[in-house]
């Protein structure tokens, strides 16, 4: 490229205790382009970007903006030196209005505030990059993908030049998905520099002008996206190895129901009708905020049904729950990996230990080297880095937590799945094998896939259900892939459906 650019890394090195994160980094990004970030969990992708956000402080190396070395001391200097970054969870004040949320902290507001002015502001910003909200709507009312159109105005208001994505379409429907990289591209035209984080090669392929791979901290290519040949070779060159991006679906006999529901409702769900058998994936599909959250801790015995009948493995939930025996037939995979799935001031074994102790205990004595070998075991079959059951759970990336999360569990044997985006921030290896061993764990148990991902829910599901506003919209067969945009669109609530009409 002939341009200078307007952001270049040169050496940045970034370690947390043993663990190197980013190794010597050397990364050019350039105004009008997007650029695509790409690398396995734990590559040091989030860690580089935090670092040219501000938030995080490199232990070495440079950084210049226009040519100037900069010491970015804090996300605030970021935003002064027009660097912005949109995190995959969103940081909005529900209460406020869109146009409160974009404005808030801005110095230039004196000292009353003139709503009209604001939502014309934001109105006008809104439809400049095709970003179609309504500046007088309150955040709690907002979908997911509104919620992010909100983060991105707040970034564009502040004249930031460099805008980056972590993650950006995780909790988008597929048409919310095309809408964001259209306004994307939009941003790059009018000079702007973008990079967003990625484990989606179709969307890299679709997106980017340009495309940098991370592997082991260190950048490995970087190259125009034209140059790619395909997302096979892509996925090869971040993973060191051919991906399948299709497992191989075996016709599995559905067996004995293991979870049944029907009329059950109260505490933001409706009437959910259900039923799940062992050897079956019944796919939920849905933008957050529609239910999820409250049938799958309705369904794993945290908070208890208020109307209908929810029946697990053949007993009435009160009676499945009050015998201790629950233990070992039902497992949670819960989104929030951080939150609920562990805990990060212990180490990996601890954390292992924490649902599964059976074969590992000898009266009151805990068998800490036999549960050692066992986890040590598990890591290398997952390929979770760094392969030190002794590291703390915080020192691992957030792909590399989520399959330390899945092998505990899978462990344990269950009759009852319920996994939540089980492989949401996954790298396509990581999915791979994560689709595998979904697949292979349904011949025992009957699994409830909760995802916002149409592609990983047609791919291992045996039927799909679409939840919207706490309803069970339609069911569908998984084989049938025409209704892909058909689903999306009823994801949204923007078509009718057999059982309730058109929503919005």
């Amino acid at each position: 490229m002939s341009a200078a650019p307007l952001i270049r890394l040169d050496a940045v090195n970034k370690s947390f205790g043993r663990i190197v994160a980013n190794n010597a980094v050397c990364l050019d990004i350039y105004a009008g382009r997007i650029l695509a970030l790409l690398g396995e969990n734990g590559a040091g992708k989030s860690t580089l970007m935090s670092i040219l956000a501000g938030r995080l402080q490199p232990d070495g190396g440079r950084i210049f903006v226009d040519g100037v070395s900069v010491d970015i001391l804090s996300a605030r200097h970021a935003h002064q030196l027009g660097i912005g970054m949109v995190y995959q969870h969103f940081m909005l004040i529900d209460s406020m209005t869109v146009a409160q949320n974009v404005m808030l902290g801005q110095a230039d507001q004196g000292f009353w505030l003139n709503s009209r002015k604001m939502n014309a502001t934001v109105a006008e910003l809104a439809q400049r990059f095709g970003l179609a909200i309504d500046p007088a709507a309150r955040v709690t009312d907002l979908s997911m993908g509104e919620r992010q159109r909100v983060e991105i105005l707040k970034l564009l208001h502040r004249h930031s030049r460099v805008l980056i994505f972590d993650e950006p379409t995780a909790v988008l429907t597929p048409q919310e998905a095309g809408q964001l990289f259209q306004a994307m591209k939009r941003m790059a035209a009018q000079g702007k520099a973008v990079v967003f984080i990625s484990h989606k090669l179709d969307e890299v392929m679709a997106a980017a002008d340009d495309i940098a791979i991370l592997r082991k901290g260190e950048v490995t290519s970087h190259m125009a996206a034209r140059a790619v040949a395909s997302k096979a070779d892509l996925a090869r060159e971040m993973v060191g190895r051919a991906v399948v991006f299709q497992v191989a679906r075996e016709p599995q006999e559905a067996l004995q129901s293991v979870l049944r529901i029907q009329g059950l409702g109260g505490g933001g769900l409706d009437a959910i009708d259900l039923q799940l058998r062992q050897g079956e994936i019944l796919g939920l599909v849905g933008v957050a905020g529609n239910g999820q959250k409250e049938l799958v801790e309705t369904i794993c015995g945290l908070r208890s049904p208020l109307r209908g009948e929810l029946r697990i493995l053949g007993r009435d939930w009160s009676d499945f729950f009050a015998d201790h025996r629950w233990d070992g037939n039902l497992v949670h995979i819960p989104e929030d990996r951080r939150g609920l799935a562990t805990c990060l001031s212990l180490d990996l074994l601890e954390n292992f230990l924490l649902t599964t102790r059976q074969g590992f205990c000898r009266g009151p004595w805990l068998l800490r080297s036999q549960a050692q070998v066992k986890v040590q075991g598990l890591m290398e079959t997952f390929n979770i880095e760094p392969r030190n059951p002794t590291a703390l759970a915080r020192q691992l990336s957030g792909g590399n937590l989520q399959k330390l999360v899945l092998a505990r569990e899978f462990y344990r044997r269950p009759r009852l799945i319920v996994a939540e985006q089980p492989t949401q921030g996954l790298d396509v290896g990581a999915t791979e094998d994560v689709w595998k061993t979904l697949l292979k764990a349904r011949q025992r148990a009957g699994i409830l896939l909760v995802t916002g991902d149409l592609n990983e829910a047609m791919s291992l599901s045996d039927r799909i259900a679409v939840l919207y506003n706490g309803r069970i919209m339609e069911t569908f067969d998984a084989g049938d892939r025409g209704k892909i945009e058909h689903i999306g669109e009823m994801m949204a609530g923007v078509v009718p459906s057999a059982k309730f009409g058109a929503k919005r």
